[in-house]
């Protein structure tokens, strides 16, 4: 079909950026379908490092068309700072290179405020927002109040809308015991940035409707990962949006019966960034040695991340919920030197041995890891380009993943450098 969908298989931090932009040079069409500037890739391009959170990873290069869907909610002041930042790298952004969806919600200042005054309020175990306003906007979109993109055609429009919201957040700042929000000001500041932002809207529907069937090759690119997702994450230690491959459909206006390929991105080991549970998390030396030699610290906000042994069980669960095709495997030179290995292989829960996770949080704080213990490798596997190039035992390791989750690896990332990339299968062809 010649189309791929992109999709994280763990907690996010599984290298999409690397392998995005590896499929991207293959593509015609680079689309986001969800999430918000919350989350971040890193590219690296003939040395020039360009770091993403909204805009889609095709725009650094020439002759694509960048689209961010309906799916995403777009922070205008986000992503006109980012558009300036990548103009003063050379790239070029005009509006046959970006598309933006028309009915896309918008993020808000008083979006971004709620996030940290909610966070800030709460006792206890908290989420870990990035306080970007990406939930509370996502919370207006489902209660009806948001502002979308196509609202900037008109004062008018954006006044009444804001009417509406403001109705809403202003009940909750008072009782949160915060000031009440002039919609005024941030009126006057929208229409500024209107006449820079409206160039770029259109209906992305009809674009890739278009790229179809002209036989264009589009490639959906996803935002955290399938173990953060609302409905099938560790709620409530998740995002505000569906990650899984089949909101792309939903979140870009492409029917599911174009989306082709599902590319599954899965760590060698396992990590996530925040509060949650996380069942293989090593505390200990391992996870110290997992974080500093795989530079696990977060692309937007700098925070380090929980490292543990590679979960099979979750990965399989992500990857049978999310109908990936197969997956491409990150960050495999980060587990060079390690005498041995554990992956995990199931779940002790209440006096018997399980082959999932629990929705309930009591059930998921409860279960213990059931681990396999792999012989680990000396040799180094970094910038390996080919399997004659990796050690046995990393083959093996390779091999006993793929038969634990049940999908094949279409795809080996050996370094951050986007040519150090294993090609098995080619998802474009598949």
């Amino acid at each position: 079909m010649g189309n791929v969908v992109v999709v994280g298989s763990q907690w996010g931090d599984e290298g999409k950026g690397k392998i995005v932009d590896w499929l991207s040079e293959r593509a015609d069409v680079v689309v986001r379908f969800q999430g918000g500037h919350n989350a971040g890739h890193t590219l690296v391009i003939d040395g020039n490092v360009y770091k993403l959170s909204l805009l889609p990873s095709g725009i650094v290069r020439g002759g694509k068309t960048s689209v961010i869907g309906n799916g995403v909610v777009v922070d205008p002041w986000a992503l006109l700072k980012e558009m300036e930042t990548l103009r003063g790298q050379g790239v070029d952004i005009n509006p046959q290179s970006l598309q933006i969806a028309a009915n896309a919600t918008l993020i808000m200042p008083y979006h971004r405020e709620l996030d940290a005054i909610r966070e800030d309020a709460t006792k206890g175990v908290k989420i870990g927002t990035t306080r970007r306003g990406i939930g509370p906007a996502y919370e207006d979109k489902v209660g009806r109040r948001a502002i979308r993109v196509c609202d900037l055609q008109s004062r008018e429009m954006v006044e009444a809308r804001l009417e509406v919201a403001l109705t809403h957040h202003n009940a909750v700042r008072r009782g949160l015991g915060h000031d009440e929000i002039d919609g005024k000001a941030i009126a006057d500041e929208l229409m500024e940035m209107a006449e820079q932002i409206l160039p770029y809207v259109t209906n992305v529907w009809r674009t890739l409707d278009d790229a179809s069937k002209t036989g264009k090759k589009v490639l959906f690119e996803g935002a955290q990962g399938t173990l953060l997702d609302v409905d099938h994450g560790t709620y409530p230690f998740v995002t505000s949006s569906n990650t899984i491959a089949g909101q792309a459909a939903g979140g870009s206006g492409m029917g599911p019966s174009s989306l082709g390929y599902v590319l599954g991105i899965t760590k060698a080991y396992t990590t996530r960034v925040g509060s949650g549970p996380f069942p293989t998390e090593q505390e200990n030396e391992v996870g110290q040695y997992l974080g500093e030699k795989g530079h696990e610290f977060g692309t937007v906000t700098g925070r380090s991340r929980r490292c543990g042994w590679f979960d099979a069980v979750l990965v399989r669960q992500s990857l049978t919920i999310g109908g990936v095709t197969g997956i491409a495997l990150t960050k495999l030179d980060v587990l060079d030197g390690l005498d041995e290995l554990k992956v995990c292989v199931g779940y002790k829960h209440k006096g018997e041995v399980i082959d999932y996770l629990p929705y309930g949080m009591e059930d998921q704080a409860e279960v213990e890891p059931v681990y396999e213990t792999l012989e680990g490798w000396q040799d180094s596997t970094f910038g390996a380009r080919s399997w004659a190039d990796l050690p046995a035992t990393a083959v093996k390791y390779i091999r006993r993943i793929e038969e634990l989750i049940g999908v094949p690896v279409a795809l080996l990332s050996t370094s951050p450098e986007r040519d150090d990339t294993i090609l098995v299968r080619d998802p474009f062809q598949d």
